[in-house]
């Protein structure tokens, strides 16, 4: 089975490549409207299951679409606008925990699996300063809550509780379930009918 990646996004490409998997990057085209009120696990959920409907399919292709959202009490952070967003951002976030939901829906044919993945992520206390010198490197800039647990930023980070995947943008341990839906494993390397 052909592996899609409906994302633009370079840690998820990074990940499937981690594992080994095969498969070909197709970006959708899907507004991604931010509903006020929305739960945010719904709303990853919602967005995930939009991207893997608005990609286009051959027979015999498995397409795989997610999305994140960092969200601070009752705040989404997205994408910082620019670098004095991105700043204040993180400057939201230090000392402080924060949740990261990632939707993930999967695809063949007509049938759509999805489900929502959690961490809990405590930022270690920062100053200004330390945040403009991040932020200065360029990593945060394209990236939900200013920051990537990946590369550089993860000297912001004090611990986690959850998935280390779900924070790059893809939850490793959930996509290997939502496979099983499909009667699918993960084999090291490739993916095999069960």
């Amino acid at each position: 089975m052909r592996l899609v990646l409906a994302s633009g996004s370079p840690r998820r490409k990074e990940i499937l490549d981690l594992l080994g998997l095969d498969h070909e990057v197709r970006p959708p085209a899907v507004d991604e409207e931010l509903r006020a009120g929305e739960v945010p696990a719904v709303q990853a959920r919602r967005l995930a299951v939009e991207k893997v409907t608005a990609s286009a399919a051959d027979a015999g292709e498995l397409i795989v679409a997610a999305d994140t959202l960092v969200v601070l009490g009752d705040e989404i952070l997205g994408k910082p606008g620019d670098a004095v967003d991105a700043v204040r951002m993180l400057m939201q976030l230090q000392g402080r925990r924060h949740e990261v939901y990632t939707g993930l829906a999967l695809r063949v044919g007509g049938r759509i699996e999805s489900d929502v993945a959690s961490t809990r992520v405590w930022f270690r206390s920062l100053v200004a300063a330390e945040c403009e010198e991040y932020v200065a490197s360029g990593e945060p800039l394209d990236k939900a809550g200013a920051y990537g647990i990946q590369g550089l930023g993860a000297a912001l980070v004090q611990r986690i509780e959850g998935e280390y995947f779900n924070v790059m943008g893809l939850p490793v341990q959930l996509l290997l379930s939502l496979l099983t839906r499909f009667d699918l494993r993960y084999a090291y390397g490739s993916l095999e009918a069960e």
